[in-house]
């Protein structure tokens, strides 16, 4: 299907960008599972499929949730991953929405997707149409942050934070074209207004009409996903730009050059950052990062962009050319 979006300049204004824990926790979950291909997130996998597999033998509701989410097409319920608000939503916050959810309303999103699936096994239904169905999936969800997701998050917020920074900047700058631009293969942006995403053959047209579009991106998928039903603003899922498991390594030779710290600094930098990120990507403190920035910066290596409040940096010519080793 090839999803048509068509968008207005009112919906630049509209549009907004959000992180979700809660919505990162559940594809964390698909990885750790297995149903997602790790990609980079293989060492990271590696350490906590163990911890993981414990926590599912505690809470069967985990194991449940895999006929009602991650499902090709629409056969997905909402109430485990209800919509996030903003870039800095506490997971707590997020979590406290899903248990909000009425038991009538869980149950029908249950049963809507599992009439589009093979029959589940009886104590999975029995999980799911039970009374506590709600807060033992809440319950379950608490204990993989808690215990798992929570331990990596600085650095994966730090991922999704400055995705954010960098593509709202270009979209309130610059553009859908501009915003769009590198997000995923499969997002076109076509100049007559429409935005296409690439799903399959089939056509659907939809319309934003002034609404906006909610982004959403994930260190935990690498493909996009639409949600484009009423229940949910509209929205695009989207895998974040510098996506890693772990903070990039520097060649002997660049860190016999300028130090380990600003060796790793200056690779990280092949995405944009704040030092804020950096200092988290990097597990280094803030005024040890900002030291080394200001030196790259002295070198002409790196520059920054102020965008907002913030300063974003980047390599410079130079800087990339000394990272990939081809100076003369």
């Amino acid at each position: 299907m090839v999803f048509r979006i068509e968008v207005t300049p009112q919906d630049v204004a509209a549009s907004r960008f959000a992180i979700s824990p809660l919505i990162e926790t559940m594809h964390a979950q698909w990885v750790l599972e297995g149903r997602t291909a790790a990609g980079v997130h293989r060492r990271w996998v590696e350490r906590w499929r163990g911890p993981y597999q414990e926590l599912a033998r505690q809470h069967p509701a985990l194991r449940a949730t895999a006929v009602i989410s991650g499902n090709m097409g629409s056969a997905n319920v909402d109430f485990i991953a209800p919509p996030p608000s903003g870039t800095s939503v506490p997971f707590e916050v997020e979590l406290a929405a899903m248990r909000a959810t009425p038991l009538a309303v869980a149950h029908r999103e249950i049963a809507q997707v599992l009439a589009a699936r093979a029959p589940a096994p009886a104590e999975v239904r029995e999980l799911l149409f039970g009374p506590d169905v709600v807060r033992l999936i809440a319950d379950a969800f608490e204990a993989l942050w808690t215990e798992i997701l929570a331990k990596s998050w600085p650095r994966f917020h730090a991922i999704l934070e400055r995705d954010v920074v960098q593509r709202a900047g270009r979209l309130v700058t610059a553009g859908w074209g501009a915003a769009l631009d590198d997000l995923n293969a499969q997002v076109r942006w076509h100049d007559d207004g429409h935005i296409a995403i690439a799903m399959g053959r089939r056509e659907e047209w939809h319309r934003l009409g002034g609404r906006g579009l909610l982004f959403l991106p994930s260190v935990f998928t690498a493909s996009v996903g639409a949600y484009l039903e009423e229940a949910w603003p509209y929205a695009l899922l989207y895998p974040a730009r510098g996506i890693a498991a772990e903070p990039p390594g520097a060649g002997a030779g660049l860190a016999a050059l300028l130090g380990r710290s600003r060796a790793r600094v200056l690779s990280e930098l092949a995405t944009p950052a704040t030092t804020t990120h950096l200092a988290a990507l990097l597990g280094q403190s803030l005024g040890g990062t900002g030291g080394h920035v200001a030196a790259l910066r002295g070198a002409g290596l790196i520059s920054g962009t102020r965008t907002g409040r913030s300063v974003l940096y980047a390599r410079t010519p130079l800087g990339d050319a000394l990272v990939a080793g081809s100076l003369a």
